[in-house]
């Protein structure tokens, strides 16, 4: 047996002078065979078509069982656990030369899990920093793997294919450079990972998903530096906004031009204005990201006053069309 195993050996590493040697080699069917860990697999060798020592023919295995019938060895396993399971046919002619022919089988195996994480970091990201994003495959075989990160439904970064020759179990990690966006605050973050078997191996292996990390994003307030100029009548109430969006929660703090007591909220509200509340109201928003202070320039304007005259001061012709002029200041 060790000869044939030597001699299928030589005639891979020289597949064209096998070739030549061997113009009657074994055939498998099917040609290649993609099973799953612990599945039945079948197979069968037809040695030669003819001239060959059928007494020396054989079908090598590390599992499973073979029936010969003639030139034909079936091989059939009922659960196939061996990850390296290539199967060897060969056979030898009536001179002597020996010829074989390997089937690959490919033992596949899902991962077994699939966890996101960033790396080196726990808690809040700060807007603008660059983070690495982090997907652990765990037991999977082979590694012919293709990773997606997400952020909710949508794909983060290009699809990630790894492929390597080791046909064990195997564990993988695959990495993605990321910047925190302030739009990114609440997303569901996330990876998955997908089995890439060729066309022999089945074709709607389902993608294996991470868990889910929600994104926290701490961001500072937006600066505005324009300033407001609000005009105003007495008496007229005067609103002044200053909200801004941020995270963790700002707080605000007023200096007005006609009081020193302290205002805390992101609206002022004045109900009735008078010539006091002229002047630069500043608002400053804060949070532990950053610091802001919006300006409004308030101009109180003299009552708005309406004089008109009454028909009544006039004497009135009956059935005369009578014109009056109404003028308002």
């Amino acid at each position: 047996m060790i000869s044939n195993t030597i001699c299928c050996v030589y005639n891979l590493l020289s597949s064209t002078g096998s070739d030549q040697m061997c113009p009657d080699k074994p055939v498998f069917t099917p040609s290649s065979l993609v099973v799953k860990y612990g599945d039945p697999a079948y197979a069968t060798c037809v040695v030669c078509q003819s001239g060959c020592n059928e007494d020396v023919s054989n079908l090598e295995k590390s599992s499973g069982t073979t029936e010969k019938n003639g030139r034909t060895i079936m091989w059939n396993v009922s659960s196939l656990t061996e990850w390296d399971s290539d199967l060897i046919c060969f056979n030898e002619d009536q001179n002597g030369t020996q010829c074989c022919t390997t089937l690959g089988v490919t033992v596949y195996q899902t991962p077994k899990d699939v966890s996101f994480r960033v790396f080196n970091h726990s808690g809040p990201m700060l807007e603008g920093d660059a983070h690495t994003l982090v997907c652990d495959v765990w037991d999977v075989a082979p590694v012919n793997l293709v990773v997606t990160f997400y952020r909710g439904p949508t794909q983060l970064g290009q699809p990630q294919l790894y492929t390597t020759t080791e046909k064990k179990p195997s564990n993988v990690t695959f990495l993605l450079s990321y910047e925190a966006s302030r739009e990114d605050d609440g997303a569901q973050l996330s990876c998955g990972a997908k089995l890439e078997l060729g066309p022999e191996g089945p074709q709607h292996l389902s993608v294996v998903k991470s868990q889910n990390v929600t994104a926290t994003i701490h961001y500072g307030p937006e600066p505005q530096d324009a300033v407001n100029q609000i005009s105003i009548y007495e008496g007229e109430t005067l609103q002044l906004n200053c909200s801004s969006g941020a995270n963790p929660d700002p707080s605000y703090t007023w200096i007005l031009p006609f009081t020193d007591s302290p205002h805390g909220s992101s609206v002022l509200t004045v109900k009735s204005v008078g010539s006091e509340h002229k002047g630069q109201y500043n608002c400053t928003v804060s949070n532990s990201v950053k610091t802001v202070s919006m300006v409004f320039e308030v101009d109180v304007r003299g009552k708005f006053k309406s004089t008109c005259w009454s028909p009544k001061a006039f004497g009135v012709v009956p059935g005369l069309k009578l014109s009056v002029l109404c003028s308002c200041s």
